[in-house]
């Protein structure tokens, strides 16, 4: 079931839902959905150096990427093809029977811009800086500030606490992040077995 405002506002106030900073509600919260914000780091593939990723391959995935951060008035600017890992400002920790879904803004879907490609679950017993998957799918360069509403976020009571919670999952790979963090996949597929 997903949670609406008033019960948003009770999940956050028992501490079921953590955001910090804490949310301006009269802002943030939609009927069944609280925005957060975009964070200064971003993440961008330095394509001109590397002719492909290779996921068995000795690149590390980290290193095919740079880190990029943007002042505050400064804009990140999205060209029209263009893929940028990217975080919140908040930091999200969510209860073990919780979930959260990241989603994009209307507004920016109508100008191109996703907010995420395939990842939109946060599982139960997240904690950290939601990573978005930015593009920009329009036909035209869009400016994005730090500080801009840039997602907005539902709740979902899963059917009982979960048994392992994504922070105390042995082999999780982007609990407690803070900045935007490259595919950690390669590390998956150089272990299966074949």
């Amino acid at each position: 079931m997903i949670l609406s405002d008033r019960d948003i506002k009770k999940a956050l106030k028992s501490g079921r839902i953590k955001i910090k900073p804490a949310p301006d509600l009269k802002v943030q919260l939609g009927s069944c959905s609280l925005d957060l914000h975009l964070g200064n780091n971003f993440r961008v593939f330095k394509q001109s150096s590397h002719p492909f990723i290779d996921l068995k391959g000795p690149v590390d995935t980290d290193k095919i990427m740079q880190e990029v951060i943007v002042s505050d008035d400064e804009p990140f600017i999205m060209q029209p093809g263009d893929f940028a890992l990217a975080t919140t400002e908040e930091n999200l920790e969510l209860a073990d029977d919780l979930l959260g879904r990241i989603e994009g803004r209307s507004s920016l879907g109508r100008l191109g811009i996703i907010v995420h490609g395939t990842a939109s679950i946060f599982d139960p017993g997240w904690n950290g800086k939601p990573t978005m998957e930015l593009g920009n799918l329009g036909v035209m360069p869009v400016a994005l500030y730090p500080g801009m509403r840039i997602c907005a976020f539902t709740f979902e009571e899963v059917s009982s606490p979960v048994e392992v919670p994504y922070n105390k999952k042995k082999d999780n790979k982007y609990s407690g992040q803070k900045t935007p963090l490259a595919s950690k996949l390669s590390i998956e597929v150089r272990k299966q077995k074949r």
